[in-house]
């Protein structure tokens, strides 16, 4: 995972969930784990550029036996990784576009109670 500067308006947790992402201008689904939440966004590890400002469909399972999170979101940023050696891969930083108030209750619940614990 990349490690540059932070400059995210929200904190992150290190906290695995699954992720389908797809966009919005094409049929594939991406299925992936997340390396990171916050209420404004995700950064997951992708096996393809989404490209950079697309406008993809999100589904967030928290992994906490609740309803999974359906969202619209934007791709904010992409990078080649070089954690993987052996297939290309993209960190990839989503940002939430229209989370719902109830699930960014949940979001930010879970990442006060992961970074407190850090």
């Amino acid at each position: 995972m990349w490690s540059g500067i932070n400059r995210r308006k929200f904190p992150r947790a290190n906290y695995p969930c699954v992720l389908s992402v797809k966009r919005k201008d094409q049929q594939d689904t991406l299925s992936t784990q997340t390396e990171n939440l916050g209420l404004g966004g995700i950064c997951v590890i992708l096996p393809r550029d989404l490209g950079i400002f697309a406008p993809v469909e999100i589904r967030l399972d928290l992994l906490d036996g609740q309803t999974v999170i359906e969202c619209d979101g934007t791709v904010a940023w992409v990078i080649v990784s070089k954690e993987d050696k052996k297939s290309e891969s993209f960190d990839t930083g989503l940002e939430f576009t229209n989370l719902k108030r109830k699930d960014a209750i949940r979001i930010n619940s879970i990442v006060e109670k992961v970074v407190d614990t850090q």
